[in-house]
């Protein structure tokens, strides 16, 4: 059975006495050592909401970490990256628990409040990722990992002045910073997997422009194909970006462009038919897309074609 309704934690100093762990020494950022968190074994699905990032590097967890529909086991130890508000759950596993051990990282956004930080944050797309796509480390990366945050709960347990936000900042996007270089090097060196998505990927574009009724079901969204290909958009796009250059958005972009120019160039279909054909509601929308990609308009092209 599941809790559906999720638990929400407002603060990083209610997650401490929720665990049982010491007050905070700062209330807006906290490093915990993991195996210090007392495991408490539930009988159902408990979902969770926080108001504050959480980043955390686990091992042992005995348990399933749940996000959307994806399931996946930290006995191997993974890190991964949630964002305030968004929803995850813990599943129970009734296997025996091993050592845990690993860290978990709170900040409150009030803490990157007025840093450049603060906006650049949501441009890591990792903490869009489904939990299935989590970091897997290295023991090289995971030892330069764990000595960035040490340096960050040095930092804030010390006497505070006014160097320690900016020090403690910048420690933070240290971290985010390798954090995105290692993900980089999992999508190169998971090549056989990562090639599997990108071939279901192009086919799945292949298999939507060759239907008949897209002036119904309209445009495909990086959402849907993500859904189909059970992976987040954010994932699916950074993946594709670092194998091709180009996300998501923009492939579909390319085959939409690709139909559109086979199209004008062997039917005699108006510029209107083809792009209510192609899903798109106005006409003018598809031109402006067209020539964007192309250079031309779709009648430039058809001309010069001919």
């Amino acid at each position: 059975m599941s809790n559906t309704k999720p638990y929400r934690v407002e603060s990083i100093a209610e997650f401490h006495r929720m665990k049982g762990l010491p007050p905070p020494s700062h209330p807006l950022i906290s490093v915990i050592d993991y195996s210090t968190i007392a495991c408490v074994m539930e009988s159902d699905i408990r979902n969770w909401n926080f108001s504050f990032f959480n980043i955390s590097v686990k091992r042992g967890v005995g348990a399933k970490l749940r996000y959307g529909q994806q399931q996946y086991d930290f006995d191997e130890g993974v890190m991964f990256f949630v964002a305030p508000n968004q929803v995850f759950g813990v599943a129970p596993n009734n296997d025996s628990i091993e050592k845990r051990s690993g860290w978990m990282l709170l900040v409150h956004p009030d803490f990157l409040w007025n840093t450049a930080l603060a906006k650049k944050i949501k441009q890591y797309e990792f903490f869009g990722y489904s939990t299935h796509e989590a970091l897997f480390l290295s023991e090289k990366e995971e030892d330069t990992l764990n000595a960035i945050v040490q340096n960050i709960a040095h930092e804030y347990q010390a006497n505070l002045d006014k160097f320690s936000q900016d020090i403690i900042v910048s420690q933070i996007e240290t971290l985010l910073n390798y954090s995105e270089r290692y993900y980089q090097r999992q999508f190169i060196t998971r090549k056989i997997s990562n090639h599997k998505v990108l071939e279901s990927f192009e086919n799945l574009l292949h298999d939507y422009f060759e239907q008949d009724d897209l002036d119904v079901k309209g445009l495909p969204s990086v959402q849907s194909i993500a859904d189909s290909l059970h992976i987040s958009s954010s994932y699916l796009s950074s993946l594709l970006k670092s194998q091709t250059g180009q996300n998501a958005q923009q492939h579909i972009h390319e085959k939409l462009i690709e139909k559109a120019k086979e199209k004008l160039s062997t039917t005699n279909l108006s510029v209107s038919e083809i792009a209510f054909g192609l899903g798109f509601e106005h006409s003018q929308s598809f031109s402006k897309l067209f020539k964007n990609k192309s250079g031309v308009s779709p009648l430039q092209f058809r001309s010069a074609f001919n």
